[in-house]
């Protein structure tokens, strides 16, 4: 009889994948209006929606001087 040396991995990070699902949603919402319509405009917000986070975290660590 052999014993299986691995043990059971349960991750449960299912409600911060969906809060962060909705704020790309939101901000690619957000992004897309902006636009001006066209195809690169629309391509252009989708990528935008994907970075937001990045130009938060710049604008806060600017203002905190760091």
């Amino acid at each position: 009889m052999t014993t299986n040396a691995r043990g059971n991995t349960i991750v449960r990070d299912g409600p911060w994948g969906f809060f962060f699902l909705l704020a790309y949603i939101g901000a690619a919402i957000y992004f897309v209006s902006l636009s001006n319509g066209s195809f690169w405009g629309v391509i252009i917000g989708l990528l935008q929606a994907i970075a937001w986070p990045v130009y938060v975290v710049f604008h806060v660590l600017t203002l905190i001087g760091a």
